[in-house]
């Protein structure tokens, strides 16, 4: 028995894959030469059934994560952690209660930033992206609305005066030697 994110299923074949992309340039005479190899995800093809009173419920929670990217956690003979890509079942006779199921999980790397967030915060604060949403056209207030004045609200002021911790800390300019890399 094997499991995926704590969920049976028997199976019967794991079928690790470890692909490499190696680059050749053609020479004149002999073989080509290598002169780069580069590592590709890992894979793991699982072939099993699925049966039981808990098959369709098994079957749902295996779509959701395929269909959504939610990177599961295998464990059997082999232990795996990605995504569930080329989810296909089998369904016929011999398995009244149940499904043959084949799918592949795929090793995946999620990218994060790695320089803003191991910035100082005043620099941090320069390395923001600023939004700009254009030039907004001022409202005419000598002309007034119909039914209502601009003289009464009922809505209370919010207290403009209070200010988070970091909006009193000012923000100090940094200059950076010329080389380094945040110059």
């Amino acid at each position: 028995m094997a499991t995926v994110d704590g969920k049976y299923l028997l199976v019967e074949q794991e079928s690790p894959g470890f692909d490499v992309d190696i680059t050749t340039q053609p020479m004149e005479k002999d073989i080509d030469a290598t002169d780069h190899v580069q590592r590709k995800a890992r894979t793991m093809g699982i072939t099993g059934q699925v049966s039981g009173p808990g098959a369709a419920a098994m079957l749902t929670y295996l779509k959701k994560v395929s269909d959504k990217g939610i990177i599961v956690k295998y464990v059997g003979r082999v232990a795996f952690m990605g995504m569930i890509s080329g989810l296909a079942t089998g369904h016929s006779y011999k398995i009244a209660d149940g499904y043959t199921i084949s799918f592949t999980i795929t090793e995946v790397r999620i990218a994060k930033s790695s320089y803003v967030e191991k910035l100082p915060t005043p620099i941090k604060a320069q390395a923001i992206k600023i939004v700009n949403s254009g030039t907004k056209q001022t409202k005419d207030k000598s002309k007034k609305s119909k039914g209502k004045s601009s003289t009464s609200s009922t809505k209370p002021k919010k207290d403009k005066d209070k200010k988070t911790k970091k909006e009193k800390e000012p923000v100090k300019k940094v200059k950076f030697k010329a080389g380094s890399p945040w110059a």
